[in-house]
C-alpha cells in the first residue's frame, strides 16, 4: 500500500527500480533533457549528504524559498530523505512574510533561488535567530553576501554539492538506512496558507498524510495514467497543488518535465509535449479569452464559421453528457468543426495532451465546455492545503461541469446544517503549528471543515456554491454566492478580476480590475493616444463605458437579485505585491474592503439618491 510507506522510501524504491528510465525533464535553448532515474537518485543523494554534512538532525526546518525548478524538488526531496521539515515559502512573499514563516516554524536552512530572495533576508536577519544556514540556488553577489552576519553561513549550490559528494566517500550506505528508518508519523512538511486574512497558519503534514494523498490519486487514476506519460510542471511548488504534481511521478513512474517559468509556459507545451497537464483556472481563462479576442477580429465569414462549429460542437457534447447517443449526421459535424475550428486550439498545449487536470479555484462551466470542444478533457478537482491538494476530481470517464466530481480514494464527504462541506481522509493535516485554537475551529465530530459551502447533484458529484466567509447576505436577506457572479464577469474580455459587494446593503455593485494590455491593443477604437498606465486607463470614461457594456452583459445570465448595480475600477490591478491577492490568485476581501471603504460607500450614495 502507497499509504503505509513515507516519501523517501517510495522515491528510493521507484529510483532504483528502473535505473536508466527517463525521468526528470527540463528545457534548455529550445530543446527537452532528462535525468534518469539513476541521475535523480543521485542528486538527491548528494543533497541528503550535504545536510548530513552540516549536522541536520531528524526534524529539523528546512524552508524553500524560490520559483519552480528541478532543483526546489530535487532539495526538496533531499530534505524529506533526511528525516527533516520542509517548509515551503512563495516567492511573491514580502520581507515581512518571510521573516514571520522562518520565526514561526523556526527554520535552521534555507534554500533561496536568487539576489531578490537574498535581500529579503539580509533586510530581516536581525530578526531571524534560528536561521543558521543559506544554499543559495543561484549566483549572489560578493557585496550580500559580506552583508550577511557571522551567526549565518551562506553556501552557494556548487559548494553545497561539494560538501555532498565528500561525505558521501565518508559514509556510502547512510543514505539508504536514513531512508528506511523514515516513519510514517515523521512530519513532512509545513505548509503555511496563504490566507486571505491575518497571518498565514502552518498545516502540519505527516508522511502517511502525504503519501495518503498520493495513493488516492493513484486508486482514482492508475488505469487512466501510464508510464510513458509526461507532465510540465508549472504551478508554484509553494503552493500544494504544484507540489502534488511534483511527487506524482513516485507513483505513476512518468517523466515530470519542469518549465523555464511562468512566463514560458506557452512556448514550453510545444517543446515539452505533455500528455497530462495540471493547472489552474487562470490559465485557461486566458486561452479562452484569447481565442474570443482572436475570433473578434476575424472576417464576418471566419466568425460564422466559429459560431457554427461552436453550435454543432456544444450539441454534441451535450447529448454526450446526457449518456445518449450522437447521431451519425452530429457525429461528422463534429469532427468537421474540430477541423476547421478547434484543433488549432488543442495544438496550442502541445498537440498530446489527453487531459487537463483543473485545480486551486472553481472553473467556469462555460470554459469547461468551450475547450472540450477542441478534445481537451479537463477533470476539475477540489483541494485545500489541509487535504494536502486534491481530495474531489471529476472522473475521466464522465466530467459534469460545474461541478468538483467525486471523492478520491478513502475520501469522505458529508454536508453540514448551512451547507458546509465536511471531510474525513487520512490524506488530512494534522494540526495548525503552534495554534491550537485554529486546530479546534478546524474540525467537528472528526470532521474537517472546509468553509466551503456545497451541495451533492442527482449524479452524486460534489458541487460548491460559494465560500462560507463570502456569502453575502443583503438587507432583503437574500443569500448571495459571489463567487459565481465574479467568475461570469472575469469571462469579460476586458475585466482582468471582480469583487462582488453588497452585504446588508439592498443591491450588489462590483469592484473590477481591467486588462490593460487589451485596452491598449485596442487605443485606436477607443481614440486614445501614447501608451497609458492602467490608472490613467482606469479614469477614462471610455474604458469605463466598455466594462458597463461587458457587466450588462454578465447580468443576462444572473438573476435579478444577483446582477450587479454599479462599479468602479479600481485605479491598480489586484496583485500579490499590493496585498489584494493571495500567491494562489484568491481575493483577499477584507483587504480590498477596507482599502476602497470611501469609494463604495459613495458609489451607493451615488446610486440610492
Amino acid at each position: 500500500m502507497v499509504a503505509d510507506k513515507t516519501i523517501p522510501k517510495m522515491f528510493l524504491k521507484k529510483t532504483s527500480r528502473a535505473l536508466h528510465k527517463k525521468s526528470i525533464g527540463w528545457i534548455e535553448g529550445n530543446e527537452l533533457n532528462f535525468y534518469s532515474n539513476e541521475d535523480y537518485l543521485q542528486k538527491v543523494k548528494t543533497l541528503f549528504y550535504a545536510f548530513t554534512k552540516l549536522g541536520i538532525f531528524t526534524q529539523d526546518k528546512i524552508a524553500i524559498l524560490g520559483h519552480t525548478s528541478k532543483e526546489w524538488h530535487f532539495f526538496d526531496l533531499a530534505a524529506m530523505c533526511s528525516r527533516g521539515i520542509v517548509v515551503p515559502i512563495y516567492p511573491t512573499y514580502l520581507e515581512h512574510e518571510v521573516e514571520y514563516i522562518l520565526n514561526h516554524c523556526e527554520a535552521k536552512y534555507l534554500v533561496l533561488e536568487n539576489e531578490s530572495q537574498m535581500k529579503k533576508i539580509i533586510d530581516t536577519q536581525k530578526n531571524l535567530s534560528h536561521l543558521k544556514f543559506i544554499i543559495a540556488l543561484k549566483e549572489i553577489s560578493d557585496e550580500s553576501k559580506a552583508q550577511l552576519q557571522k551567526e549565518i553561513t551562506f553556501y552557494t549550490v556548487d559548494e553545497f554539492i561539494q560538501l555532498g559528494i565528500t561525505e558521501e566517500e565518508v559514509s556510502p550506505k547512510l543514505f539508504e538506512d536514513t531512508v528506511e528508518s523514515s516513519d510514517i508519523n515523521d512530519i513532512a512538511s509545513i505548509i503555511y496558507t496563504s490566507g486571505t486574512t491575518g497571518d498565514p497558519k502552518g498545516a502540519v503534514i505527516t508522511q502517511k498524510a502525504i503519501c495518503a494523498m498520493l495513493a488516492n490519486v493513484h486508486a482514482s487514476l492508475k488505469t487512466n495514467i501510464i508510464a510513458t506519460d509526461r507532465t510540465l510542471v508549472f504551478l508554484p511548488l509553494s503552493h500544494v497543488l504544484g507540489r502534488c504534481d511534483s511527487l506524482l511521478n513516485l507513483v505513476f513512474d512518468f517523466e515530470s518535465v519542469y518549465a523555464e517559468s511562468m512566463d514560458k509556459v506557452v512556448d514550453n507545451l510545444q517543446t515539452a509535449k505533455p500528455t497530462i497537464l495540471i493547472a489552474v483556472p487562470r490559465i485557461f481563462e486566458k486561452v479562452y479569452s484569447k481565442v474570443i479576442e482572436t475570433i473578434q477580429k476575424e472576417s464576418e465569414l471566419k466568425q460564422k464559421v466559429f459560431d457554427w462549429a461552436l453550435h454543432v460542437s456544444n450539441e454534441y457534447y451535450k447529448k454526450i453528457n446526457e449518456d445518449k447517443a450522437p447521431s451519425p449526421y452530429q457525429i461528422l459535424q463534429k469532427n468537421l468543426a474540430y477541423k476547421l475550428v478547434f484543433e488549432k486550439i488543442y495544438n496550442r498545449f502541445g498537440g498530446r495532451i489527453r487531459f487537463l487536470v483543473s485545480g486551486g479555484a472553481p472553473l467556469s462551466p462555460d470554459i469547461m465546455t468551450f475547450l472540450q470542444n477542441a478534445n481537451l478533457t479537463i477533470l476539475e478537482g477540489y483541494g485545500l492545503t489541509e487535504t494536502i491538494a486534491p481530495c474531489i476530481l471529476n472522473p475521466p470517464v464522465r466530467q459534469i461541469p460545474g461541478t468538483i466530481g467525486l471523492p478520491l480514494g478513502d475520501v469522505q464527504v458529508k454536508f453540514a446544517v448551512d451547507g458546509e462541506i465536511m471531510l474525513k481522509t487520512h490524506a488530512l493535516f494534522s494540526h495548525y503549528y503552534k495554534n491550537e485554537e485554529a486546530t479546534k475551529e478546524a474540525f467537528k465530530d472528526g470532521w474537517f471543515l472546509t468553509g466551503d459551502i456545497g451541495e451533492l447533484t442527482t449524479d452524486g458529484y460534489v458541487k460548491i456554491t460559494d465560500r462560507k466567509k463570502d456569502i453575502i447576505i443583503t438587507s432583503a436577506g437574500k443569500n448571495v454566492a459571489p463567487q459565481k457572479i465574479e467568475n461570469f464577469l472575469k469571462l469579460q474580455k476586458h475585466i482582468s478580476n471582480a469583487m462582488v459587494v453588497g452585504d446588508r446593503r439592498k443591491f450588489l455593485v462590483a469592484i473590477i480590475s481591467i486588462e490593460r494590455d487589451v485596452f491598449l491593443e485596442d487605443l485606436e477604437n477607443l481614440e486614445l493616444e501614447g501608451r497609458p498606465t492602467y490608472e490613467e486607463l482606469a479614469q477614462e470614461q471610455k474604458v469605463y463605458d466598455v466594462i458597463d457594456q461587458e457587466i450588462q452583459a454578465a447580468n443576462h445570465d444572473l438573476a435579478s437579485f444577483e446582477t450587479i448595480k454599479g462599479f468602479f475600477i479600481a485605479p491598480s490591478d489586484f496583485t500579490v505585491e499590493n496585498g489584494q491577492i493571495t500567491p494562489s490568485l484568491k481575493l483577499k476581501k477584507k483587504i480590498i474592503l477596507k482599502t476602497y471603504a470611501d469609494e463604495i460607500d459613495a458609489l451607493y450614495k451615488k446610486l440610492e439618491s
